[in-house]
């Protein structure tokens, strides 16, 4: 089980990734693919053509992490966007959902309080 710290975002990289790559490999994807900074905090999340494998890098304090886990059988479900971009942001329920192998096109997820976030509170301020 993963502990996420709060404020932590997930990106899902959306097209199949040679997990051959090591750290300076994924690292590299996330600044050149993604636009993103890889020592940033945040968790990238990538998984091989088949599925079989995913594999997660991220930054913490002084070097960076790789988390793998490769399935004996089954596949991870990929997650493709409308706009066909190289990532997506996932919550972290979608992460444990994602490496438990349930479908989460087949959920429905119940109305939730959202703060908003200070983009949001500042278009509010600007139409009123």
């Amino acid at each position: 089980m993963l502990s996420l710290p709060a404020g932590v975002r997930l990106f899902l990289a959306t097209g199949p990734t040679d997990l051959r790559r090591g750290y300076d490999g994924l690292s590299a994807l996330v600044e050149g693919q993604f636009g993103m900074s890889a020592m940033s905090g945040d968790l990238f999340i990538f998984l091989n053509r088949r599925r079989t494998q995913v594999r997660i890098l991220y930054w913490q304090r002084d070097g960076y992490c790789i988390v793998m886990k490769r399935l004996e059988a089954g596949t991870f479900r990929r997650v493709r966007t409308a706009e066909g971009g190289a990532h997506v942001e996932i919550g972290s329920a979608d992460l444990a959902m994602l490496l438990e192998g349930i479908d989460g096109e087949n959920i429905r997820l119940r109305k939730r309080y959202r703060k908003p976030d200070e983009d949001e509170c500042q278009r509010y301020r600007l139409a009123g």
